[in-house]
């Protein structure tokens, strides 16, 4: 029989600061993660982006190991991974499974200014790299699907724990912002000249950040703050390799799946942590697939006004925020929404306000028309 599965013991790295609580109350307060940078590495020009410093992130692996051995982004990882490993009920064992979530991993180390080899690079040996340090025994697995691999990962992750594949999962999601990820969007001309403002009519494009993520999948419930993941689904709308479809039918079909799994109804769901790039083509396509899935009124944030587009970090991020919000029963606001930018009607969260959230829907959508959504519910 398939097993309930529950999502606990959030880590997180960002340019807020360190853990869940941490950048909530940051988040609360107004602060955002954007700031106004002139770093010649990445760019020519000044840009807005969400970045940490490589000395907050070394001085904060100090207290784990050597700095110098690892790269930015495996450091990231780390001391996020530590963090949940401290607060998690699970416990390390042959039946552990490392599920790394990331869209580019050590990309920059194929800089000629790396002090690392090029082969560091390839996902299996950061995988294999984040897996040795938290001496986990079983072959890691990557899930690299664009921006849906953060939270993706929680789809598989449930589904090899509730089929007994795995007794538990820790997956640590990451990203950086490189001179390849940047000029990347750069040449879409997707970069924002200011910070983004996701679902707005004066939003022109995304902002990039960076961040790491982790969280423990297990059968094991929770002595408090009991999450479980009720229902999930994914589909590819093959629509375009940069473009979403232009009817959400991809996004629409795997909310639909996730409703059936959890056996839930749209009037139900109390909440959706949204992807929302304030680009004009995936904004419009969500708030599409939303109405059609008969959740326009329900309260929707996007989280990338605080943390930046964080690649495939951002759905795993996102959902820990979105956990942490049903633990405080708050929700929190879409930092940079000011007026309503899509064609069709949504319930963007403007103010911070108190409210009960029993259910949430976290969705993602991702370049090659890949979409997931994901379905939490809180238990006593």
């Amino acid at each position: 029989m398939k097993q309930k599965v529950y999502i606990s013991a959030p880590g997180l790295f960002t340019p807020l600061g360190i853990g869940a609580l941490h950048n909530f109350s940051e988040i609360k307060s107004g602060k955002s993660g954007i700031r106004y940078h002139k770093n010649a590495s990445i760019s020519s020009e000044p840009f807005y982006a969400a970045m940490i410093p490589n000395s907050v992130v070394d001085a904060t692996f100090n207290k784990l190991g050597n700095p110098n051995v690892f790269t930015k982004l495996e450091k990231m990882m780390l001391v996020a991974a530590t963090e949940t490993i401290k607060k998690s009920l699970a416990n390390i064992s042959e039946r552990t499974l490392l599920l790394v979530a990331t869209t580019k991993g050590n990309v920059d180390t194929l800089s000629n200014k790396s002090n690392f080899g090029n082969s560091r690079a390839y996902l299996p040996e950061l995988a294999q790299t984040v897996a040795d340090f938290l001496e986990i025994k079983t072959t890691p697995v990557v899930v690299s699907n664009a921006c849906v691999s953060g939270i993706l990962a929680v789809a598989v992750a449930k589904k090899l724990v509730a089929y007994g594949v795995y007794d538990n999962v820790l997956i640590v999601s990451g990203d950086l912002i490189s001179q390849f990820t940047f000029s990347g969007f750069n040449s879409f001309q997707a970069l924002s000249d200011m910070p983004c403002k996701p679902y707005s009519k004066n939003r022109n494009g995304i902002t990039i950040g960076e961040a790491a993520a982790s969280v423990y999948i297990s059968k094991v419930k929770p002595n408090k703050n009991a999450i479980e993941i009720v229902g999930d689904g994914s589909c590819n709308d093959a629509n375009h390799i940069s473009g979403p479809s232009r009817t959400g039918d991809g996004l629409l079909k795997s909310v639909e799946a996730a409703l059936e799994e959890a056996a839930l109804t749209p009037e139900q769901i109390d909440f959706i942590s949204a992807h929302g790039t304030a680009t004009m083509y995936n904004d419009e396509m969500e708030a599409m697939a939303f109405n059609r899935a008969h959740l326009q009124h329900t309260p929707l944030h996007s989280l990338k006004g605080v943390f930046g587009h964080t690649l495939g970090a951002s759905g795993l991020l996102e959902a820990i925020i979105a956990m942490e919000m049903m633990n405080q029963e708050t929700l929190l606001p879409s930092v940079g929404f000011d007026a309503l930018g899509v064609s069709q009607p949504l319930q963007i969260i403007e103010k911070l306000k108190k409210q009960t959230i029993k259910t949430c829907l976290k969705t993602a959508s991702g370049f090659g028309g890949c979409n997931t959504a994901v379905l939490f519910k809180k238990v006593s």
